[in-house]
């Protein structure tokens, strides 16, 4: 087993456990968080989703280099299989994935590690993280979607120096051009993310699952389709014991916000 998962209430913490490997991303890992990922998505005891690394150095270094060497050797039909299509389609379902997916960043995240920052819906990152796009050292673009992920939320030419370059950031900078939502000291990190995922957990299942794919699925699309999205999931919540609890407890208050 190379990922540990813990269930605190409805949260679950998935650990990638390689710390020999700086928790480098080997095929087995990534088939293993993938298939797991299945399994929770349909698990109502889980109401969000923890991502973090083993130990204290590391997130994940990205994919396991030896594993890739072998695969490229093998030529372009077995790379893609086993390289791009498998990375992307981890990414691919923590993007989509139904509940709140949060990255708890406790060191490097690099390559395959800063994808799955990417693609997780919220993240948070120790004060000595730090988030690299190294893949052009080795010859090859980002592969696990960070290509055209990373350049849609932090904006083209900030992406394309972390891409172009391979260069290292900080957490502060990743804060700033808004790759992680929070920076906190390291003895915080998954704490800070258990806060987030509770204050999500707060609001009915169906709101904020409606939420999540509405925002995963409109956010490339032109805005007039986009709206289309957002006015499908939201009939989506209409009938929903969600949102009957949600209006009463507000009119039960009186005058005020929501919230």
């Amino acid at each position: 087993m190379t990922i540990d998962v813990k269930l605190a209430e409805t949260t679950a913490i998935v650990a990638i456990d390689r710390t020999e490997k700086l928790n480098a991303l080997d095929y087995s890992t990534i088939d293993e968080l993938s298939a797991w990922l299945d399994t929770a998505s349909t698990d109502d005891s889980i109401r969000s989703v923890i991502i973090t690394g083993a130990g204290d150095r590391a997130f994940s270094a990205g994919a396991d280099i030896s594993c890739l060497a072998e695969t490229i050797g093998s030529g372009i039909p077995r790379a893609l299989q086993d390289i791009v299509f498998r990375g992307q389609g981890l990414t691919k379902r923590i993007e989509q994935f139904p509940k709140p997916v949060i990255a708890a960043v406790n060191g490097l995240a690099y390559g395959g590690g800063c994808e799955i920052v990417e693609a997780a819906h919220l993240a948070v990152a120790a004060e000595h993280a730090t988030f690299a796009k190294p893949e052009v050292s080795l010859g090859f673009p980002p592969p696990f979607g960070g290509s055209q992920r990373l350049p849609r939320h932090i904006g083209r030419k900030r992406a394309l120096e972390m891409i172009l370059t391979g260069d290292p950031i900080g957490a502060r900078r990743a804060y700033e051009i808004g790759l992680v939502n929070h920076v906190v000291p390291a003895s915080e990190v998954l704490k800070a993310a258990s806060d987030l995922a509770i204050r999500v957990e707060r609001h009915a299942p169906t709101a904020v699952h409606a939420c999540l794919a509405a925002v995963t699925r409109g956010i490339n699309l032109p805005i007039d389709e986009g709206l289309g999205v957002e006015a499908a999931w939201f009939a989506t919540t209409v009938p929903t014991a969600g949102v009957r609890r949600g209006i009463d407890e507000f009119l039960n208050r009186g005058e005020g916000v929501p919230g």
